[in-house]
């Protein structure tokens, strides 16, 4: 890229925050308490040579040639535990989104290359990306001549990505000569062996597979090359595509070097990259590109039998974000067929951009709803004299949410405290983007004839984990939030689980669903209302059409409060097929409303069984407070891990959650004169319902 376009990322000069969702099942007292216990951090290295002198503080040195699987005490820590979920293509939420044309891509710097945290940390500052449903790829990007150079993705973004479906990309980053990059590291990464193949591909692949990302995003800048070098990276590219084809993986080239070696970002598809594109899957075409270079390298593309959407056109935001000036046309144009695809560099300008100590959730999610979905903040209703062209005008937005049991607690991965079941089991802020939810892919997309209320992801209150969905307004008509697109079949004994909580006003709660597909392009889903509470004044269980839900007897909802919460389930009786859509639709008989969901859930009826528990609880290193603990899996469909320290008064302290069966936990003290810390963990099902607890202690 650009060195004028880049802000490179160096090294962090202090160690990284205490993971905030520490977890705590642990060893029986035999723990091999003489290792010592330090943070995991997302892995980084060079390709063999590494640089002369010594690394800076909390810099670790590492070359990939010699990394073995055996070898790597962070593994079980940064290995992604969700695979990539298969999506579909709903019917658009606008007339204007298309399917199977543009693409989006995304180069995010998470954190730091050193010292960026395998597993969270404590703080609610964090990029918690959440509009995954228009994004086709994520590259992990970042690295710097004195940290390292190859970056595999942390766990927490994989697992999030895959959830949506996103695969994820490693970075590897030969830096310009300006920024301290040194040739030799690419003839370190294109070294040939004994048998004439590159090793350090096999090694990359290796890394993924292991780790458990989608491939490598392949950034060479560093110049001074020749047409061998040129030669030997091409040769490189081939047999790391070869490989990961091989593995399920991809392979992604920037527009720097060109076939000659030489460094010269061309802006578009020529013959200076062309063999390249033709050894990669896809390419991000630089930041020069013109209306006349992307529509020519379209056309090569064509010519090559290739997809013109395997380009990513570079669209830099990282310093203007959605005030960002593009020339939309020339990728998107409006009433045309797409010219290429859009390849944003560094879109968590949406956090970065606001003042340090002012990054709160909600003014992030703001600014992030507002580059993903324009200004209108509703896909359905795009603003056409918006200039900046958001994604969910030109893309169709997909889904993952395709099979039974389905749940979702609106956790964006973040938080100011965390909460169970509506009460508060740890008041400390916190990020852990692996235990983000599958979100609703639209957001928001209100139907009504009255003022369109708030809505929003809110973190002052939640059902569990850190957020909820508020409603806020007059509502002085019906409205209806759409909140999935689904595949989910219906079964005689399906039923829906809601579970939210009134603040003010009074209302009128229906679920919404829909069994067929809208009739086109922006219209509503042909929605039937099955009654979830009952007010004086207000219709319930009606269909678009008018027709009337049928609720009796045993069918009618059944009601649980916990917390100031309420769960009720509503049977599906009477529907069958596929479910398309769900949504709710709110009357107030009473205003202005501040309505909270905190839980959607799509079950067969009767009571869900819990999930076995994880076995094989041990501390796996010890440095006073500080503990590396490890489990075995939990048999059957786990979605993550909980982590509570039991007190002597009885009370459990919640300690963290992952989907990994190996965490961190850093600071632990004696409490009320204990001897010894006992600790619990439990296996958490799709449903939210929790194994029993496997009980470990630890002595001090």
């Amino acid at each position: 890229m650009n060195p004028t376009r880049r802000t490179v990322l160096t090294a962090a000069g202090t160690a990284a925050l205490a993971p905030a969702l520490a977890p705590a099942t642990i060893a029986a007292a035999a723990a091999p308490r003489a290792a010592a216990a330090t943070p995991p951090y997302a892995s980084y290295w060079y390709p063999d040579s590494l640089p002369a002198g010594s690394p800076g503080p909390g810099i670790t040195w590492r070359s990939l040639k010699t990394w073995r699987p055996a070898d790597d005490a962070d593994l079980d820590c940064n290995a992604a535990s969700v695979p990539l979920a298969a999506r579909f293509t709903p019917t658009p939420a606008n007339t204007t989104a298309r399917s199977g044309q543009a693409r989006v891509q995304a180069l995010v710097s998470f954190g730091p290359t050193s010292a960026n945290p395998s597993q969270g940390s404590a703080t609610a500052d964090y990029y918690a990306l959440t509009h995954w449903a228009y994004l086709d790829e994520l590259v992990f990007w970042g690295g710097s001549s004195g940290e390292g150079l190859i970056l595999a993705p942390n766990a927490p973004v994989v697992d999030a990505a895959h959830r949506h479906g996103v695969p994820v990309l490693g970075n590897i980053f030969l830096p310009p000569v300006a920024y301290g990059g040194q040739l030799q590291w690419t003839r370190d990464l294109v070294q040939k062996d004994a048998g004439g193949h590159y090793p350090l591909a096999a090694q990359l692949v290796a890394v993924a597979a292991a780790y458990g990302f989608d491939g490598w995003f392949v950034n060479a800048e560093t110049s001074g090359g020749n047409t061998a070098l040129g030669t030997a990276m091409l040769g490189f590219v081939k047999e790391l595509k070869a490989l990961a084809a091989a593995k399920g993986q991809r392979v992604t080239w920037y527009d720097a070097m060109t076939v000659n070696g030489t460094v010269s970002w061309q802006g578009a598809l020529d013959s200076q990259n062309q063999a390249f594109f033709q050894a990669a899957d896809d390419m991000f075409v630089d930041f020069r590109w013109s209306t006349g270079t992307l529509a020519s390298s379209g056309t090569r593309a064509d010519q090559l039998g290739r997809s013109r959407y395997q380009l990513w056109a570079g669209v830099d935001v990282e310093s203007g974000g959605s005030g960002s000036s593009v020339d939309w046309d020339a990728i998107v144009p409006a009433g045309k067929p797409h010219i290429a695809s859009i390849g944003f560099y560094r879109p968590e300008w949406t956090r970065n951009h606001l003042p340090a100590g002012q990054r709160a959730p909600e003014t992030f999610h703001a600014a992030d709803d507002r580059f993903w979905t324009g200004r209108s903040l509703d896909p359905a209703r795009p603003d056409a004299s918006d200039p900046w062209r958001a994604p969910a005008v030109s893309v169709a937005d997909r889904s993952t949410v395709t099979s039974v049991p389905f749940a979702g607690v609106f956790n964006t991965g973040h938080g100011l405290r965390w909460y169970e079941e509506g009460a508060v089991t740890s008041d400390a802020p916190w990020n852990h983007l692996g235990l983000q939810d599958r979100l609703p892919s639209r957001r928001w997309v209100v139907r009504t004839a009255g003022t369109r209320p708030a809505v929003s992801f809110d973190f002052a209150d939640a059902w569990r984990g850190g957020s909820s969905v508020l409603v806020a307004g007059a509502l002085d008509k019906p409205a209806v939030l759409d909140l999935y697109a689904t595949r989910l079949p219906v079964g005689t004994d399906t039923v829906v689980d809601l579970t939210y909580r009134s603040e003010s006003g009074t209302v009128n709660v229906e679920l919404a669903v829909a069994t067929a597909e809208p009739s086109a392009p922006g219209a509503t889903p042909p929605y039937t209302y099955r009654a979830v509470n009952r007010v004086d004044g207000a219709a319930a269980g009606r269909s678009d059409t008018g027709d009337t839900a049928v609720h009796s007897g045993s069918e009618s909802p059944r009601v649980k409060s916990v917390n100031g919460w309420q769960t009720v389930t509503v049977p599906l009786t009477g529907l069958s097929g596929t479910v398309r859509a769900l949504g709710v639709r709110l009357t107030a008989t009473a205003g202005p409303v501040r309505w909270r969901l905190g839980g959607i859930a799509v079950r067969a009826g009767g009571t869900p069984p819990a999930p076995a528990a994880p076995t094989g609880a041990r501390v796996t290193a010890a440095s006073g407070g500080d503990l590396r603990l490890a489990w075995n899996a939990a048999p059957g469909t786990v979605r993550h891990y909980t982590l509570h320290r039991l007190l002597p008064d009885g009370t459990r302290r919640f300690l963290g959650a992952t989907g990994q069966r190996a965490y961190f936990v850093p600071g632990l003290r004696p409490e009320q004169g204990e001897t010894s810390a006992r600790f619990e963990v439990r296996a958490v099902g799709e449903l939210y319902n929790a194994s029993t607890a496997v009980t470990v202690t630890h002595p001090w």
